[in-house]
């Protein structure tokens, strides 16, 4: 969970539905089917948090469509609820003896198109933006980068959430456009699935086919972990020719360098004190040491223990990034500073993958997925 926005959104929704069931003066049978509804979306809500779906009875499936209607349709009470305030605002600085029609008129369609906005942008992030994969290219400046690993071509798939809301035929899409990068190495760090229930086994079938020429190799997410699917997920990634690196290093050998690939399993926000506890174990000196870990917020721990490279996703860049008087608004802010992008602590430089998929509601405005392909260069 996301604690501080989660609790930020939980407020605003329950504000805006407080206020739609006192501005409703009926007290008869209206009132009691909204605080009835306001039950149903309260549960709605709840299986947005993959922790508890699975603990509620209802199937991947189910959950993830209820949840993700509720949060639509919260975020729309939301708007219309401050729509409606904005409009009392205005319409009582307007002049008294202003003509009514052409108040009326101002305020109704001020207020339509406010009303709609958010609805025309979210139909936007459902149906267009979420399924707009896009192929980014970044540089990492790497100090002391051998010259046999020099443009090392590394192609990046994270968050996948294969889910109600991604298919497998979009999944193969992504793993097409991957290869077609012809990358030296293939990395997965983390989110195949959203819940327990959801096509595991479908998402490890799409990633076997990365094609690279030393390999695909992953680690795991929190998703992987609320589903309680670590080891499950593990054994068939295996199967299927993907080592998922659980604390665990392989070395990769080009010409007469060694890059030292290294993955530890989720790193919670809770548990901060303890962030890659025994992963400087992992490092080989002399190599090039690259480090998947799925939380990005671990950077400065691993730059104190020497990393030279770390790959992270779970961000999804904020999933909804919103530019406002050239301020962003990105609720991954909330939680941690390494949003989306490549990042340097120390010596240490790290790239934060967007990933491909999304979680809660099936949007994504102004954070497109991506397959990142991170080429090391000599700094």
């Amino acid at each position: 969970m996301n604690l501080p926005f989660d609790v930020l959104a939980f407020l605003v929704f329950v504000l805006a539905q407080w206020r739609m069931t006192v501005a409703l003066r009926s007290r008869g049978l209206p009132r009691v089917a909204l605080i009835l509804i306001n039950g149903v979306v309260a549960l709605g809500y709840a299986l947005t948090f993959s922790e508890l779906d699975s603990h509620l009875g209802f199937s991947a499936r189910a959950a993830a469509i209820i949840g993700a209607v509720t949060v639509f349709y919260l975020i729309v009470t939301a708007v219309l609820t401050g729509v409606s305030l904005l409009g009392g605002f205005i319409g009582k600085r307007l002049p008294k003896d202003a003509d009514p029609g052409r108040r009326r008129l101002l305020l109704g369609t001020t207020g339509g198109l406010l009303a709609a906005a958010p609805v025309a942008v979210i139909g936007y992030g459902t149906f267009i933006e979420r399924l707009d994969f896009r192929v980014r290219e970044v540089d990492l400046p790497v100090p002391g980068l051998p010259a046999d690993l020099e443009g090392l071509r590394l192609v990046q798939i994270s968050d996948i959430h294969l889910s109600a809301f991604l298919r497998e035929s979009e999944l193969a899409r992504v793993v097409d456009a991957a290869n077609s990068l012809r990358p030296h190495v293939a990395l997965v760090t983390g989110d195949l699935i959203s819940s327990r229930g959801d096509p595991l086994d479908a998402c490890i079938r799409q990633l076997a086919r990365l094609k690279s020429t030393a390999g695909s190799f992953g680690c795991l997410g929190n998703h992987e972990r609320f589903a309680m699917a670590e080891e499950y997920a593990t054994a068939a990634a295996a199967r299927a020719g993907i080592p998922f690196l659980r604390g665990a290093a392989r070395r990769l050998r080009f010409g007469g360098a060694v890059l030292n690939l290294a993955g530890v399993d989720y790193q919670s926000l809770a548990a901060k004190a303890d962030y890659l506890k025994g992963a400087a174990r992992l490092k080989e000196p002399g190599a090039v040491n690259v480090l998947l870990s799925h939380n990005p917020d671990v950077l400065p721990v691993a730059a104190r223990q020497g990393w030279d490279v770390m790959l992270s996703g779970h961000t999804h860049g904020g999933q909804i990034a919103i530019e406002i008087l050239d301020r962003s608004f990105n609720p991954a802010r909330f939680f941690t500073p390494y949003i989306y992008g490549p990042y340097r602590a120390g010596s240490t430089a790290a790239y934060v993958t967007r990933g491909i998929g999304t979680i809660g509601i099936p949007t994504r405005i102004g954070a497109p997925p991506e397959i990142a392909l991170v080429r090391l260069r000599r700094a």
